[in-house]
């Protein structure tokens, strides 16, 4: 394995890409791990005891600071994993028999990439190379396949043309017998299939790594239902195949860190934590829970009800959702459907969950979004559901400000603080490849820009430095790429950034969170100065999405449904922004002092900016309402501002 790293690394002929061997990585000593943290409040554990807990953080207590969470109870750790594995005489020579035929099968294909080198004809092999490594994935069972569909979204591990040839396997997977399919269902419910469903599908409506789905209609209430049902004993195998994995992950912690910047370890446990979880439908279901509870009172969005009562561990029973495949675009014009407006939807679904929310769908191909015909966009399929920390979000956010503010350097800093980066390596070699990524991409304007230009971009950034993309963020780079495509399959010229731009702007605007608050200012003020244009432009994009959403098919008839604060705005809310700025003007003196010199700065007053201001906010404000509203929080804010002067006297003494 050190031979084909090394070997195809430096001529190109494989899936692995390059990286200098001279760029620069600072070691650092080890963090504090959550589990010292956890530990040392007891008195009966002594100094030199912690000190060994702190030079053995674990590659999990590294991702649990890395992601700005704590898990405190796992399905995966290598002490379980290794457990299960070698729980008796008869599993650790079926590990034996499984390590044989994985190093025979991969010894073999690894071969042909060798022989392909030494007669000169590695490059022009590669798509049948391609397509027999994804055969090979699928022979060797769905630990394999599903370690593929990881590599798909991985171009800091597996060069592109191989990463193409893998997606394959996210949709095409061969499917197991039904009979064995109805006997798991009828251990999981206890009794007899059509004691439950008066019919179900003869045939399986789709097939994954992990299971397959059938449609069935309930007995009791007549409800079209799907059943997802595991594939038959998958556990034994996906554990053993863990173990595998991390053991020679070990072997291979020093090539790792030297081409990624992490160890190998690290990037088994991740995939393992993840296949663990997909592995309980009962951790599924409560997915579905939560997106239900995350959309609640959205009127254009439908999640699937799950039947909790007759889902277990193996099977998953949730309710049927007889959506058009969003990639119909002849339906759902058909259907009567705006495809703007199902294309705005859908963008802003997808931001909501990884800006709002942080916890998004990790695997939205098009077989899992479907366009209902009242104009909604539904989810199914939450096996694959990722989730960033609040620390996390607020770095994406920090990112995207820099990156309006062409701060390339703070750009570099943020992946470091996202985990792309080991902490201590130094940017500054990265600062001019991000400057260049962004001019090319974003210099041609909206019309031109987007993710997959980007990515393709960046792909080549992670072959030249020790990049490593974390697991959840591939997930969210697989999640917007797959989303802008199928925006493209439905409306060509479509521009993602067009609906997404309008989206955030109005998040920045509106949304009282005080993170948000802080990087609008980051955003209004650059080197000083106020940026009377982007204020505009911020209110003309945050307009846009009020309209386009307000306006949508999916809304009508609805309203009257839905609460008052449920409703979606008709106009551009700002009264909370504009009370929160009237606070700060008052209480904070550097904010007061650039807005002073915002409107007198170049030696003139900026009257007729403010003007333009105003005309922008016109139709959308009412004066009387937002005075009202500001009158009421003006004690407070009093109160604030005096108690602000009077600490700054007392600080001048």
């Amino acid at each position: 394995m050190e031979l084909l790293l090394s070997t195809h690394t430096v001529y190109r002929s494989s899936f692995l890409g390059h990286r200098p061997e001279n760029f620069p990585v600072r070691r650092i000593p080890a963090r504090r791990n959550l589990k010292t943290a956890r530990i040392s409040s007891a008195s009966s554990v002594n100094e030199g005891q912690l000190l060994n807990l702190k030079l053995n953080s674990s590659a999990l207590e590294q991702l649990d600071i890395e992601r700005g969470v704590c898990i405190p109870f796992r399905k995966y750790t290598p002490e379980t994993v290794r457990n299960k594995v070698l729980e008796s005489q008869g599993a650790i020579l079926s590990l034996i028999g499984r390590g044989v035929e994985i190093v025979w099968s991969l010894g073999f294909y690894y071969s042909t990439l060798v022989y392909d080198f030494l007669v000169g004809r590695d490059e022009e092999v590669v798509p049948f190379r391609a397509r027999q490594l994804r055969n090979l994935l699928c022979d060797l069972g769905p630990s394999f396949i599903k370690a593929g569909q990881v590599l798909a979204n991985r171009p800091d591990i597996i060069r592109e043309d191989y990463m193409n040839e893998l997606c394959i396997l996210q949709d095409d997977v061969p499917s197991f017998p039904n009979k064995v399919a109805f006997n798991i269902i009828e251990e999981e419910l206890g009794q007899p299939l059509e004691t439950v469903f008066s019919k179900i599908s003869s045939s399986t409506i789709a097939a994954a790594s992990l299971g397959q789905v059938y449609r069935a209609t309930l007995r009791a209430t007549g409800e079209e239902v799907a059943i997802k049902v595991q594939r038959p004993e998958i556990e034994p195998i996906i554990y053993r195949d863990l173990f595998l994995f991390r053991t020679l992950a070990s072997f291979l912690n020093g090539i790792s860190l030297q081409k990624l910047g992490c160890n190998a370890e690290l990037i088994v446990d991740e995939f393992g934590e993840k296949l663990l979880e997909e592995l309980d439908y009962t951790l599924e279901a409560r997915n579905i829970e939560d997106f239900l509870e995350n959309f609640k009172g959205d009127p254009t969005v439908k999640i699937p009800r799950v039947y909790k009562q007759l889902s277990g561990s193996r099977v998953l029973v949730m309710e049927w959702i007889d959506g058009i495949r969003c990639t119909n675009p002849q339906a759902i014009k058909d259907a009567g459907l705006d495809i703007d407006g199902f294309l705005t939807i859908g963008v802003s679904a997808a931001l909501r969950q990884l800006l709002e929310f942080g916890l998004f769908h990790g695997d939205p191909h098009p077989g899992n979004i479907f366009a209902m015909r009242d104009g909604r966009i539904a989810y199914v399929d939450f096996g694959n559901v990722a989730q960033l920390s609040q620390q996390n979000k607020q770095i994406l956010i920090d990112a995207v400000v820099h990156a309006v503010n062409e701060d390339y350097a703070e750009m570099a800093n943020d992946f470091t603080r996202l985990g792309f980066l080991a902490s201590g390596t130094d940017v500054t070699p990265i600062v001019p490849a991000l400057e260049s990524i962004w001019q090319n991409s974003s210099g041609k304007g909206l019309s031109d820009f987007n993710f997959r230009s980007v990515t393709g971009k960046f792909n080549q950034l992670v072959y030249q430095y020790p990049i490593r993309i974390p697991e959840r963020f591939s997930l969210v780079i697989r999640s917007l790429l797959t989303q802008e495509g199928i925006c493209f399959t439905l409306k060509p010229e479509f521009k993602f950034l067009e609906v997404a731009y309008p989206y955030v702007a109005k998040r920045l605007l509106t949304d009282p969170n005080p993170a948000l608050r802080e990087r609008l200012i980051q955003v209004l003020f650059k080197d000083g100065l106020f940026q009377w244009k982007r204020l505009e432009n911020l209110i003309v994009l945050a307009k846009e999405n009020v309209a386009k959403m307000s306006s949508n098919p999916a809304l009508q008839g609805k309203q009257m449904e839905l609460s008052r604060e449920m409703q979606v705005q008709k106009k551009l809310d700002l009264t909370d922004t504009i009370k929160d700025g009237a606070r700060l003007f008052l209480v904070d003196a550097g904010i007061r002092r650039q807005l002073l010199l915002a409107l007198t700065e170049d030696s003139k007053l900026h009257i007729d900016e403010l003007v333009d201001v105003y005309k922008l906010l016109d139709d959308q404000i009412d004066i009387p309402s937002v005075a009202v509203e500001v009158a009421r929080g003006f004690p407070s804010v009093a109160r604030e501002a005096m108690l602000s002067w009077s600490a700054s006297v007392l600080s001048d003494r």
